[in-house]
């Protein structure tokens, strides 16, 4: 895989003045410049090609690798799944510049403030988002001017979102996030549902294909049924209609407390009722006890 490597542009800049100044010196000095003049325009040639294009996949060595273990430990879920999905899609990866982490900023307001999340799932109802990159930075692609990139894609493959900056790279760890931001609140172009891609591009390669999901504004959704909002003929819900339907009263099941006093008066009216005869019990026991007794005589 050809890829170029621009940290060596001063120094091949300074290549072509030193040629430039051989090349007229060779033809004022010499009796056949034309030879001398080609011979140099060839050791520039392949001077420019051994420090700007580089062939094939970098390999580093075994102390690289040991001493990039703990950095790629750190490397977060997010940003692996970003960068097998970049390798896919024709992206590589640069040992010199380690993607730690990517993802987006959901930015939503409210009358307490200003509430910033890190999120995988944004929804209409957040004012924007946010994307941003977070890569480490070896000290050989330190001390540059890099490139970086964002591109946001919606459900249907339709770029949304671009913005390119460029970037100052220092050793070590950097967070790098956009200045503007993708508008979700009220903006018309954004309809529907369903994942959405963030791209990220650093020097004109892929490093980061991250997916991450939109969910419709729900505040929307019940100006809809409310009737608060008109419909537009743009809109995802124009074709559809709602009918605002009353909630049917149900009857309400009674209390423990109404049983208990619904229940005392028919206790009292029971007490209150007349007891029977007790006296007149006892007397026709005592007839049939004596009639007893005669019929045994």
């Amino acid at each position: 895989m050809i890829r170029l490597r621009r940290r060596n542009t001063v120094w091949l800049a300074f290549m072509a003045i030193m040629t430039a100044l051989g090349m007229l010196a060779a033809g004022q000095v010499l009796a056949a410049p034309i030879i001398m003049q080609l011979i140099l325009l060839s050791i520039f040639a392949l001077a420019a090609v051994a420090s700007v294009v580089e062939l094939g996949r970098e390999r580093e060595t075994l102390i690289d690798a040991l001493r990039r273990a703990p950095i790629r430990q750190r490397v977060s879920p997010q940003a692996k799944e970003a960068l097998e999905r970049a390798r896919s899609h024709g992206g590589f990866a640069n040992d010199s510049l380690i993607m730690l982490d990517v993802g987006l900023i959901a930015i939503q307001s409210s009358h307490e403030g200003m509430a910033m999340r890190r999120t995988r799932s944004i929804s209409k109802d957040d004012d924007g988002a946010r994307p941003f990159v977070t890569l480490h930075v070896d000290p050989m692609e330190a001390e540059r001017n890099a490139v970086v990139r964002f591109e946001i894609y919606n459900q249907y493959g339709d770029e949304q979102f671009v913005h390119e900056m460029k970037v100052f790279l220092r050793e070590g760890e950097m967070n790098i996030m956009t200045d503007h931001h993708l508008p979700l609140a009220g903006n018309r172009d954004i309809t529907g549902a369903g994942d959405w891609d963030l791209r990220v591009y650093l020097d004109g390669n892929l490093v980061g294909l991250h997916n991450f999901m939109l969910a419709p504004s729900m505040t929307e959704r019940q100006r809809r049924l409310a009737g608060e909002v008109e419909f537009s003929p743009n809109d995802e819900y124009s074709h559809s209609n709602f009918d605002i339907i009353d909630e049917v009263q149900q009857e309400i099941p009674p209390r423990l407390q109404d049983l208990l006093e619904g229940q005392a008066p028919k206790q009292q009216k029971q007490s209150s009722a007349p007891a029977p005869n007790k006296q007149s019990s006892s007397q026709n026991t005592g007839t049939i006890t004596r009639s007893r007794r005669r019929t045994r005589r």
